[in-house]
């Protein structure tokens, strides 16, 4: 009995646990009025609180940049009768796992394992993950002082070829955080890569938290996930999750506003949108949906109005948007500024044409104007294939280009003032052989993956670009690779053709930047994202083959794409950018 004493008082000690009053206790006393940092924001649990007006005030302490949860409340409403301007009800739905009905999968990850976080470039990683999801994140330096506690766990999936961290969930033990008579525990913050190319990595990390809580003895596992999350929902009841009726209550800040302010406007943007739009609103900049299907609105603030098209403002002239455009334009202009492109030829006939193929053996066939990678061929080496591509190329614009093609990886580097915010590696879309399913199974499956994690924006075309593609890998849409082969299906990188986006901000060199910088001065456009080809992202080596006038902020966080936006537009509010997650 004393040992367990002991254990408990040990525990209370623990910097992720706490009594929030910080009352003394006496020996033998059942812990009361617990709360658990989570790094994320706190963990309140209502069940340990006697005083509901207490739980209130807890509540509302919040620490800026944290989001805090009370959960299991008994009587939500009467907490809520205590700071009604502060807090609301979570619209999210309680799922419960009771453990000993769980049912184990005899089906393994593929190309992927799941273990416990045990280094500080894993707790490095999921900050990145957590950030780049849009998520509250946890330092690295909380999330690895943490990695032995008893009352916090974490987990991350690792992808088995090249080591990097698809996803990420943290558990809590209930039982050690207050001697839990229930033997409960609970998952929190799962994420997974939006670019992850394996199926089931959601499920495998789920399956661990359960599997290692019933290890421990634990009664149930419990999680929180939003109503309308469908997509989750589905993955948890099939798992044998089961709904039940516990509340949560949060505060009113900007990271939680969407779920308290009711269904807005420009909840119908896209995330191209959506994310200038949630920086304005952060900083009190009035918005107003012009046309949310095109993606237009008007930001407001102190006699100032601006319209946008997603990126896309005011601010970029006529003229600026025309030089972008025209892909011919575009590079005669970098060219003359000194800046290197590769060569490109006006199409005017296939005879010229197939002589241009002569020439550089791999060309680059695309229309003079167009965006997001819509008729472009890439990587062409023979006459029949070149007609094909001029014949896809023509469907979007009349006027068509051939261009050598360069080898080298294909990097988005953002430039917003005329100073770089972002960089990213742009690699086109891929699937990866099961040894069951064919190359067109494989791309519907990736497809349908993209979709979700990107809310609808990205998905692999089945067309004859794609078609070719996997003929010239060797294979026919309807073959079945082996599993583990790695399949390129569209040699375009861009996001609308299934391809993914990896930040590279951080090793980007300073000759690439500057020579961005200078690109964007070159066509005096305010906000662009220059497409280069590289041999390496740290060296010097390069060609610049387009400049987009719209380029999707969206895709590079969490790099500060909005912010800088918005700092444009509005340079009065730079130093009040409010809440940041």
């Amino acid at each position: 009995m004393k040992d367990k004493i002991r254990h408990r008082l040990e525990r209370r000690r623990a910097p992720s646990v706490s009594s929030w009053d910080s009352k003394p206790r006496h020996e033998g006393e059942i812990w009361s009025e617990t709360v658990v940092d989570c790094g994320w924001g706190r963990l309140i649990f209502g069940q340990t609180f006697d005083d509901l007006e207490c739980l209130a005030r807890c509540l509302q302490q919040e620490r800026a940049g944290t989001r805090d949860v009370a959960m299991y409340l008994r009587d939500p409403h009467v907490v809520l009768s205590h700071a009604p301007l502060d807090l609301f009800l979570d619209p999210s739905h309680t799922f419960r796992l009771w453990l000993d009905r769980y049912q184990y999968s005899h089906r393994r990850p593929k190309g992927f394992i799941v273990r416990m976080l045990n280094s500080r470039s894993d707790a490095e990683a999921v900050h990145r993950l957590y950030s780049a999801r849009r998520m509250v994140p946890p330092s690295p330096e909380f999330v690895w002082q943490h990695r032995a506690s008893r009352v916090l766990q974490y987990w991350v999936a690792e992808d088995e070829q090249d080591g990097s961290v698809l996803g990420a969930v943290n558990g809590v033990d209930h039982v050690e955080a207050f001697g839990d008579t229930e033997g409960g525990a609970s998952l929190w913050a799962l994420a997974v890569d939006s670019q992850a190319p394996y199926p089931g990595v959601g499920e495998a990390l789920v399956r661990q938290v359960a599997e290692f809580y019933q290890a421990r003895g634990r009664s149930f596992l419990d999680l929180s996930v939003m109503h309308d999350n469908r997509s989750a929902i589905r993955l948890y009841e099939k798992l044998g999750f089961e709904r039940v009726p516990v509340f949560a209550l949060k505060n009113k800040n900007a990271f939680n506003e969407p779920l308290f302010i009711g269904r807005q406007p420009e909840s119908r943007l896209n995330p191209y949108a959506t994310i200038i739009v949630n920086e304005a609103r952060r900083r009190g900049i009035g918005i107003e949906v012009i046309d949310a299907d095109a993606g237009y609105f008007a930001l407001s603030l102190g006699g100032r109005r601006i319209v946008c098209r997603e990126s896309l403002s005011e601010l970029t002239t006529a003229v600026a948007m025309s030089l972008c455009d025209d892909k011919a334009l575009t590079q005669r202009l970098l060219h003359r500024a000194g800046l290197r492109v590769p060569d490109q030829a006006r199409f005017d006939a296939l005879d010229q044409a197939e002589a241009f193929l002569t020439k550089h053996q791999r060309v680059v066939v695309k229309p003079a104007r167009g965006e997001q990678g819509a008729g472009i061929s890439v990587d062409i080496r023979d006459p029949k294939d070149l007609e094909r591509a001029i014949k896809t190329a023509r469907r979007i614009c009349e006027t068509v280009i051939l261009e050598e093609f360069c080898a080298g990886d294909d990097l988005r580097i953002i430039v917003i003032d005329f100073q770089v915010v972002a960089a990213a590696i742009r690699r086109p879309a891929q699937v990866i052989g099961t040894g069951l399913h064919s190359v067109g199974d494989l791309i519907q499956i990736q497809s349908r993956r993209r979709r979700a994690a990107t809310g609808g924006e990205s998905s692999i075309p089945v067309d004859e670009e794609t078609e070719r593609c996997v003929r010239q890998a060797g294979y026919a849409m309807t073959d079945v690779p082996p599993e583990g082969e790695v399949l390129v299906v569209r040699k375009t990188a861009n996001l609308h053709t299934g391809g993914t986006i990896h930040d590279v901000t951080a090793e980007l060199s300073p000759v690439l930047a500057k020579a961005a910088e200078q690109a964007a001065r070159a066509l005096d456009i305010p906000v662009t994202g220059l497409d280069f080809l590289v041999p390496d992202c740290s060296g010097s080596e390069y060609v610049i083959i387009e400049a987009n006038e719209r380029p999707g902020l969206a895709n590079h966080e969490p790099q500060p794409t909005a912010e800088r936006f918005v700092d444009l537009l509005f340079p009065q509010t730079a130093n009040h950018r409010g809440y940041r997650q």
